[in-house]
């Protein structure tokens, strides 16, 4: 007996696309070249987490902050540790990482 009181089955989520921009990946370089010359291993720590983090945005895209200076286009962030990555959806399919940077530097 499913009826209105049972549990009813919900579907798989959908999974989005990720892709980096330019931008974005230049971002990932930076801070890495930043962060190796003083400590090799937390900057391959960071850029592991940087790079796996928006992993969760491709079944739960809306997760991030909207970022309201971007409307009427939906731009959000999440933080990944001290970094914030902003990225847009474009579609119901297409998810665009535009930028990473510390959340100390100046923006």
């Amino acid at each position: 007996m499913g009826g209105q009181f049972g549990h009813r089955p919900t579907e798989a989520a959908a999974k989005m696309e990720i892709i980096w921009t330019s931008s974005a990946i230049d971002d990932l370089g930076r801070l890495y070249d930043f962060l190796q010359p003083v400590n090799p291993a937390a900057a391959a720590m960071v850029f592991e987490r940087l790079t796996a983090g928006p992993e969760i945005l491709e079944t739960q895209p809306r997760l991030g902050t909207v970022v309201p200076r971007h409307e009427p286009r939906e731009v959000r962030y999440i933080l990944v540790g001290d970094y914030e990555v902003r990225y847009e959806i474009t579609s119901e399919s297409k998810l665009w990482i535009l930028r990473i940077w510390h959340t100390r530097e100046d923006r």
